[in-house]
């Protein structure tokens, strides 16, 4: 039984969001209006953005973001593995759930769908935004573009009680790969403490990673630089992107400057120089007391000459000690070298549903098809 009945309101536009917006958002940055200005500005082409507002009355109690992923306009879901499970999943997506939605963010890994006021009820909250969607699918149908499946996306395994609260019976609970998340111990006074606590394996697996990355030259890069070498960071992050084993989306050219702009000093981007070339970046976003790890990008042979990517982890790990962050969210992907820094793994719930109904009683099925399996030992490097 839900304590209360809330009303919701979808926008379009972060011009039309009530002006208590911001104010709610305060907690997750990815809700702000700054986050969802670059959505509406520098989304993926096959994305659209709507912003959901849940009201108790007149009173605004949770903010949330809605996605719609048009997977028919991808000319590649990835291009690392090729295999018939590979082509079947590719079929499935293309042929039954090609338009998806995502109470969430598809482009972040955690709770980053809604956030809500101290005193609203959590599961009336989810049982809005669940009316939310559904208002959304309707919307999306009489313009030929019928939603095939629903995704609530990242969230605690302690909330799936609440799902069961606000109506989701009929929903698929899921999980996918984990939240790689390292937290800053009290005692990690500087980038020092932290190689100290490292077992003698880890610590050389560092001193080894360091003495690769000789000759290369790390720059905090600004918004004219980040302008000046566009072209080069989006042909860095295609490689990564294009390498990766599943992709439903692809960062718009502009995605990058329009961060910058938008964020200022809560987006930071770290150019990585060999002899005066860019051949890597990586990307970071302040989140409160929480950093965020972005997208990155690197030339592959760079990758395995100067183990840039293990050196991008240390240089991420050493501005979360040094500027005082409580953790560092890492997000999924690399989840074994993510482990061998220091990453624990979070595991993360979800929610889906198929307009089919069939499919939606074999989603347990249809689902190891529609996320890859990643075999990975977790690493401890601490003593």
């Amino acid at each position: 039984m839900l304590e209360k009945e809330y009303s919701f309101a979808l926008y379009d536009r972060v011009d039309q969001l009530p002006a208590a917006w911001d104010e709610l958002a305060a907690a997750n940055i990815f809700l702000s209006c700054g986050y969802l200005s670059v959505l509406e500005t520098s989304a993926p082409q096959n994305m659209e953005c709507h912003f959901i507002g849940v009201f108790d009355g007149s009173e605004l109690v949770a903010a949330a973001l809605s996605q719609f992923l048009d997977l028919n306009s991808l000319e590649s879901f990835g291009e690392r593995d090729r295999c018939i499970k590979t082509s079947v999943r590719n079929f499935v997506f293309k042929r039954f759930s090609s338009h998806v939605m995502f109470i969430g963010n598809n482009m972040l890994t955690g709770q980053n769908a809604f956030v809500s006021g101290k005193t609203a009820d959590y599961s009336s909250v989810l049982f809005a935004l669940k009316a939310a969607s559904v208002t959304l699918a309707s919307q999306y149908r009489k313009r030929g573009k019928p939603i095939h499946l629903v995704t609530f996306k990242d969230f605690s395994e302690s909330k799936a009680d609440r799902f069961k609260t606000a109506g989701f019976s009929d929903y698929f609970q899921f999980s996918t790969q984990p939240n790689m998340v390292l937290e800053i111990r009290p005692d990690w006074n500087s980038f020092d403490d932290y190689i100290a606590s490292l077992l003698k394996k880890y610590r050389d697996q560092f001193k080894r990673a360091r003495k690769k990355s000789d000759g290369l030259e790390k720059r905090k890069m600004h918004l004219e630089d980040i302008l000046q070498h566009e072209k080069t960071i989006n042909e860095l992050y295609h490689h990564v992107a294009r390498n990766a084993p599943f992709n439903t989306f692809f960062l718009a050219e502009n995605h990058f400057r329009t961060l910058k702009e938008k964020l200022g000093g809560n987006f930071l981007f770290y150019g990585y120089f060999d002899d005066g070339k860019l051949v890597g970046f990586s990307t970071l976003i302040k989140n409160g007391d929480v950093l965020d790890t972005y997208f990155l990008g690197y030339d592959e042979s760079v990758q395995r000459e100067k183990m840039l990517y293990l050196n991008m982890l240390y240089d991420m790990i050493a501005f979360g000690i040094n500027k005082g962050f409580r953790e560092i969210v890492f997000a999924r992907t690399a989840l074994e070298i993510k482990s061998s820094v220091g990453a624990q793994p979070v595991e993360m719930i979800g929610f889906m549903k198929h307009r089919n109904r069939l499919i939606n009683k074999k989603l347990d099925r249809v689902f190891d098809y529609l996320e890859p399996k990643t075999e990975w030992q977790q690493r401890h490097p601490f003593k």
